[in-house]
């Protein structure tokens, strides 16, 4: 088992941003800033984000969407690059699979089945990273063992996430999306838990009844379908703080340390 390390930490606006490393799996952990004469933020949940293909960890999604739960409701978002994104090196398998699908969008022709089959092999790799990072993460005092955790991901964050969310009972609440129904839909009929689910009315590359099919193969008794129009990059900002207040009524509230 891998022990969490931190290698670097700034502070600003009320945040704290700590990367980390779990084994060789490079991540970052976001949390709320002690406040005048206290030693350090209570227990607070934990939400897991999921970047999306060809991002990063610390990408402005991933920052923006973390500070928006941070400050707004106390809790800890941590991300770690997924394999071949980031700060990890590609293997010769991420190199092919990049390569094909730069060719196949630079002939305009569909890169669907090239994104779903190379987002099953990362999944396939980063389900177990993530899940060993969730083991050393809880075991800060601050997060602990017993706490609510969340997950958050779009795109391959969704290719990720389903399966993660699938096996990993400790995931109690998900924001998924933006994703084809065939490789998952299977693994989504194992999902319970209360999901809230973006899709792009619009989307030029994942086709509308698709998605509408995976948000469908849920078992989940509370499950939301967010429909925007635009296209695939499109999705609103809103839908961020949408998820916060998703997040606040599923995984709770920050706990005040005692004084």
């Amino acid at each position: 088992m891998h022990s969490l390390r931190f290698t670097a930490e700034t502070s600003s606006e009320g945040v704290v941003e700590r990367d980390f490393t779990v084994g060789d799996v490079p991540g970052v952990l976001w949390s709320p800033a002690p406040g005048p004469g206290l030693p350090g933020p209570g227990r607070a949940p934990l939400v897991l984000m999921g970047h999306g293909g060809g991002t990063h960890k610390k990408a402005p999604a991933m920052a923006g969407r973390a500070r928006l739960l941070v400050t707004g409701c106390g809790f800890h978002v941590a991300v770690i690059d997924a394999p071949g994104h980031g700060d990890r090196p590609r293997t010769a398998h991420d190199e092919r699979e990049i390569a094909v699908m730069r060719r196949t969008m630079a002939a305009g022709e569909p890169v669907g089945p090239i994104v779903v089959r190379y987002n099953a092999h990362l999944a396939e790799r980063a389900v177990p990273e993530w899940r060993a990072a969730l083991d050393a993460l809880q075991e800060l005092p601050e997060i602990g063992a017993d706490g609510p955790v969340g997950y958050f991901g779009l795109n391959m964050g969704t290719a990720i996430g389903v399966p993660l969310t699938a096996v990993e009972p400790r995931i109690t609440a998900a924001v998924l999306g933006m994703f084809w129904h065939d490789p998952l839909a299977e693994t989504a009929k194992r999902i319970t838990v209360p999901v809230e689910f973006v899709l792009q009315w619009d989307d030029e590359h994942i086709p509308r009844r698709s998605g509408l099919a995976l948000f469908d193969a849920f078992a989940s008794a509370e499950k939301t379908l967010h429909v925007n129009a635009g296209g695939h990059k499109e999705v609103p900002r809103f839908e961020a703080e949408s998820a916060v207040r998703f997040f606040a009524r599923h995984l709770g509230h920050a706990t005040t340390p005692p004084a």
